[in-house]
């Protein structure tokens, strides 16, 4: 299903270069083009790209959103701890540096950038198009950010900028980046909307769960889900609650039975009020929920008056359709519009309450240990996130920020960046289409099952645990232990299903083990899988040489 058109027109005004400006004419009513994004910029502000500057999406979005509904208020589920944070009085004196140009600061604790014993930051990068290592190395580009770039007038960011303090919201130079992309994507259907850069989606999930929970209070998600997810949310006396999920992911169904039966004496808590979910690729499971799901889930959550955590870092690892073990390949999207028409609709991209709070990251399509993803919510939740990483995290790390903002913005730009994910989707196809061949090969389909994920990089493999030799004497936890460490006897490593309920406390009839095909090459993943086969067999007894075709598959 196809997400909403990118992109309404553009602002009346908007930049050529970000010290000059054009009026677009009235007729550009079609989604614009990702290589047109550059020259529909709107006029940079003086001293928005300085030191610690202030910025706010609303500097950076194309469209005009009068008409739109606005965000419905989350007073009634802010904690205490985000109703009294005031921010940071020093930081928020920024703004009086770039309202009256030619002031001299004497204010911030800011070092000289003198002392910063950087000149040049150089990196060699793919060119646009030849992305892969081979073609990396031999015909890269190398890309460089200067100490004094800004007031040399070669670049709106450099190591005098990057490297000193900012703002929690991040640079305004990678917001902007960020801002576009998300509105060119998911076009949020309402109308104050706002992004903020983050150190990371695991970040982000804490200072939600601190700014939206109290302890004693229980969050809904898949049950099974991220165990990070869950470890970060107990110390905080928050519990999870798992909803049923299917192939296709979390039912809205069970949710809304499991909602409109809440009991709050037997539950022991209040009835939950936010859903923490990853709707695509879901970790552990590999699911992915279709577009008509997501819109009954997000009726339920309305229903509810739920305020949903989309966590997604798998969004772009959305892949070709599986065909089977034998089949052709596949040919990749032939055109940006027809990449970003295959894309499930995000639950951003339908939200008209401002409900979402959508986690995204650069961490599993460029570089984890870059701790740079973002935020997109309301207005009002962003600048309660921001005040609370102002006084915490503070922003993400400057060599970091402009690491991405050389490669995303000044080299690849937005066509370059689609491009690069079209590349990863084929990359994570082809990945993906070994390990499950390697299933086929090596599996006794009469115990092991599963659904070819089709985003993400997990596989998720059901075991029929009631055919084990000793059941029932040994119960379910026993013989998953049993097959997990025989698996690690046999020298491959798989994930134990339990590791990731959302709920210990809830009763368990599935037995299941993740792997992932990510970064393993080829034929160690064929061989992990081999050897994951033979450790079944043996464990449940099984004749020499049995697979799929043994048991009639």
């Amino acid at each position: 299903m196809a997400p909403p058109s990118a992109i309404d027109p553009a602002p009346e005004v908007t930049a050529i270069t970000d010290t000059t400006a054009v009026t677009l004419p009235d007729f550009l009513a079609a989604p614009i083009q990702s290589n047109e994004i550059g020259k529909r910029r709107r006029k940079a502000r003086e001293g928005q790209w300085g030191i610690a500057a202030p910025s706010d999406t609303r500097d950076f979005r194309f469209r005009s959103y009068e008409g739109k509904p606005k965000a419905k208020r989350w007073d009634h589920y802010f904690s205490h701890e985000a109703r009294v944070r005031k921010g940071n009085r020093l930081k928020g004196a920024a703004k009086f540096l770039t309202s009256k140009p030619g002031i001299i600061s004497l204010g911030g604790g800011l070092p000289s950038s003198e002392y910063f014993p950087f000149e040049e930051i150089s990196m060699k990068v793919p060119a646009k198009g030849k992305f892969s290592e081979v073609e990396t190395k031999e015909s890269g580009v190398v890309i460089t950010a200067g100490k004094h770039d800004l007031v040399n007038m070669k670049s709106t960011y450099d190591i005098a900028t990057a490297l000193n303090y900012g703002q929690g919201s991040g640079s305004a130079q990678l917001l902007r980046w960020v801002t576009e992309h998300t509105e060119f994507v998911h076009a949020p259907p309402y109308q104050d909307w706002q992004c903020t850069l983050t150190i990371g989606s695991t970040s982000g999930w804490d200072m939600t769960l601190r700014l939206m929970t109290r302890p004693g209070d229980v969050v809904l998600a898949e049950e099974y889900t991220f165990s990070a997810a869950v470890e970060t949310a107990l110390p905080l006396g928050v519990r999870m609650v798992g909803v049923p999920m299917d192939s296709d992911g979390l039912i809205p169904e069970a949710m809304d039975e499991l909602l409109t039966n809440w009991d709050l004496s037997d539950r022991g808590s209040r009835k939950p009020h936010v859903l923490y979910t990853i709707p695509t690729g879901q970790n552990p499971t590999g699911a992915t929920i279709p577009g008509p799901r997501r819109r009954a889930i997000y009726e339920v959550c309305q229903k509810h008056d739920i305020f949903i955590v989309e966590d997604e870092p798998y969004f772009f690892l959305q892949m070709q359709p599986y065909t089977g073990p034998n089949a052709p390949d596949v040919p990749p999207p032939s055109s940006h519009a027809e990449f970003l028409k295959t894309l499930v609709p995000s639950f951003l991209s339908m939200d008209i309450d401002g409900r979402v709070l959508r986690m995204d990251s650069f961490s599993k399509v460029i570089a984890p240990g870059s701790r740079v993803g973002w935020i997109t919510a309301s207005e009002q939740f962003i600048q309660k996130y921001q005040k609370y990483a102002d006084v915490s995290t503070q922003n993400p790390s400057g060599i970091s920020q402009l690491i991405m903002f050389k490669l995303l913005d000044e080299h690849w730009g937005h066509d370059g960046y689609l491009d690069w994910l079209i590349h990863m989707r084929m990359e994570y196809t082809k990945r993906r289409d070994v390990i499950l061949r390697a299933c086929e090969k090596h599996l006794p389909r009469s115990i092991v099952s599963w659904t070819p994920p089709m985003a993400g990089m997990f596989h998720w493999m059901q075991v029929d645990f009631k055919q084990h030799p000793d059941y029932p004497q040994k119960n379910i936890e026993t013989i998953e232990e049993e097959i997990f460490m025989r698996v690690i006897d046999h020298g491959a490593l798989v994930m134990r299903g339990s590791w990731f309920y959302a709920s210990e406390d809830d009763a368990h009839d599935t037995l299941f083990f993740r792997a992932t095909y990510g970064a393993a090459k080829a034929d160690q993943i064929e061989e992990a899988v081999r050897r994951f086969g033979e450790a079944i067999k043996e464990e449940f007894k099984l004749g020499e040489g049995t697979n799929g075709m043994d048991n009639g598959h």
